[in-house]
């Protein structure tokens, strides 16, 4: 047997369950992998809670659990090419990364992916790349960030800030990033200017940065996206993720809509010490309703890993 976390409902962590399933075997096309590190997103416990948001996204109830993960390939089926029993890889599936074994086709199809996880990568952080490496590329993309601007960047404690503020500060920019007070030295350790959120930012962010604001990225929203606008930023050099109506000009983006080398260029700057991936907090897959409770909760510093 194996075990896979399975939604059984909607609802919070109480609609969660781990499962004793019939272990998968890799067929023709196809390869089986031994997940060690599941990342969890937003999005895992949002497509958990809203039949809305699972329908748009064609997630069946019920439905596996969870996004991002890392682990070694254990099975190859006949007619695979580009991969071996003991590769190590990490990528992302939808809605059933959290389970002891996977069996995914090759190659997957659109938007899934499946990386070779690079040398000196372990797994915990390749599992915390997928789904925010993409999405914190593709915003700080949008923007055209270059030597000498100032960015706004709205939420950048979280598990996509981290990793855009970091992406923002390689292109030469000065970063301001919005966060509760009390991220703010974990922010200041990432060399982020920390801003606190809510009514006034505009304000405290002219205070901060008295050259001016010249791009402004917000990841939870629609605050930064006001503020910058206010300040004077061009709609054209300000993105924004999951902020619902987005005005115009402004760039509404996403992981889809990443350069495909996109977690290469994160991967490559974690390996020669310029970005680092803060791993908050570690979970069994028995305490996996703990963890989507603790990652909910928006007030990690990083990351939440599960660990079948």
């Amino acid at each position: 047997m194996s075990r896979a976390v399975v939604r059984e409902g909607f609802g919070g962590p109480e609609v969660l369950h781990v499962r004793d399933v019939a272990e998968p075997h890799a067929r023709r096309g196809e390869v089986r992998v031994r997940v060690r590190a599941v990342g969890l997103n937003p999005l895992d416990w949002q497509l958990a809670s809203a039949p809305g948001l699972a329908a748009a996204f064609g997630v069946p109830t019920p439905s596996g659990f969870g996004c991002d993960l890392a682990g070694v390939v254990d099975e190859v089926g006949p007619g695979v090419v580009g991969f071996a029993v003991g590769d190590r890889v990490y990528g992302g599936v939808l809605a059933r990364a959290a389970a002891d074994h996977l069996v995914l086709p090759v190659p997957l199809p659109a938007p899934d992916v499946l990386l070779h996880t690079p040398e000196g990568i372990g797994d915990d952080t390749a599992a915390a790349l997928p789904t925010p490496g993409l999405t914190a590329v593709a915003a700080v993309d949008a923007v055209r960030l270059r030597p000498g601007d100032t960015v706004l960047i709205g939420g950048a404690a979280g598990g996509v800030g981290v990793l855009a503020a970091q992406m923002a500060r390689l292109r030469g920019a000065t970063v301001l990033g919005t966060a509760s007070p009390g991220t703010f030295g974990f922010l200041q350790r990432l060399g982020v200017v920390p801003a606190a959120y809510g009514p006034g930012l505009a304000d405290r962010a002219t205070a901060l940065a008295p050259g001016g604001i010249s791009a402004a990225i917000d990841l939870f929203g629609t605050e930064t996206v006001d503020a910058a606008l206010m300040l004077g930023v061009p709609p054209d050099r300000i993105s924004s993720v999951a902020g619902g109506p987005t005005p115009a000009g402004v760039h509404a983006t996403g992981a889809h809509a990443a350069d495909p080398r996109a977690l290469e260029r994160i991967t490559d700057a974690i390996l020669a010490g310029t970005v680092t991936v803060p791993i908050a907090e570690s979970f069994p897959i028995e305490r996996v309703r703990d963890a989507v409770a603790r990652q909910a909760g928006r007030h990690t510093h990083g990351k939440i890993v599960v660990h079948p």
